[in-house]
């Protein structure tokens, strides 16, 4: 379990889960965007990217549970079946890295994952089998290194024509076995209180809002927050 003393690098890290879990709850994805930049810089690499993964699959449970009618599971077996096979196999290339080295990695695919989200890209090949198993594993790739598997799935997510509800069921459904199990493959480190109660606060306060803010909104505001945490990581790193 992580320190539970409060400083100002672990109260940004607090504001981070906050507003990932409350756009989590409100889209179905977002929370490693805006908690893994913020928690590996006050973690360093390995637990922050290990806290982001458990705190990521909580993230996912309570939103889910409201949205499970809409899961297509069919089609979320397309794309976990090429992330859990890659996971392992990523994290034996990895191990024994350099951290330093890892940080660049996070945060380089951290600022152009959101550059690609926030130009809105659409690529018909998504839609082929290929095209699944490359964004699996491209998201299995992100996680492993930065807890932050999300941006492949979400730029499929914007070209399979579903539903603003199955989208969201279906991406909620897909975090929570993937950072299960990659959390599994990597380590477990268990979040403090301090973290739980930011995932719980930011939950309710994503589904209360989920029908009242448009999603735009919260997407401009993650994306900004992930955008300086990328560059922080960039920064950190040299």
């Amino acid at each position: 379990m992580i320190d539970g003393l409060l400083t100002g690098t672990h109260l940004l890290a607090l504001a981070g889960i906050t507003l990932g879990a409350a756009v989590q709850a409100a889209t179905g994805m977002g929370f490693s965007l805006a908690a893994a930049p913020v928690l590996i810089l006050h973690l360093g690499p390995r637990d922050g990217v290990a806290v982001t993964l458990v705190l990521a699959m909580l993230a996912s449970v309570i939103p889910l549970l409201r949205d499970v009618r809409h899961a297509r599971p069919s089609a979320v077996a397309h794309l976990l079946v090429p992330t859990l096979l890659c996971t392992p196999l990523v994290a034996l290339a990895l191990r024994g890295a350099d951290t330093r080295w890892l940080a660049l990695a996070a945060g380089t695919g951290i600022v152009v994952a959101v550059g690609i989200l926030a130009r809105g890209a659409r690529w018909p090949w998504l839609n082929r089998p290929a095209g699944a198993a490359a964004t699996g594993a491209a998201s299995a790739l992100l996680n492993v290194v930065g807890g932050v598997g999300g941006p492949p799935i979400g730029i499929y997510a914007a070209n399979s024509g579903w539903s603003p509800e199955t989208s969201r069921a279906n991406l909620l459904l897909f975090f929570l076995i993937q950072n299960l199990v990659t959390a599994l493959v990597l380590s477990i480190v268990l979040p403090g209180l301090p973290e739980l109660a930011a995932l719980v606060l930011g939950t309710a306060c994503g589904m209360l809002l989920s029908t009242r803010i448009p999603s735009r909104v919260l997407r401009a505001a993650v994306l900004g927050v992930s955008f300086a945490g990328g560059l922080g990581l960039l920064g950190g790193a040299f």
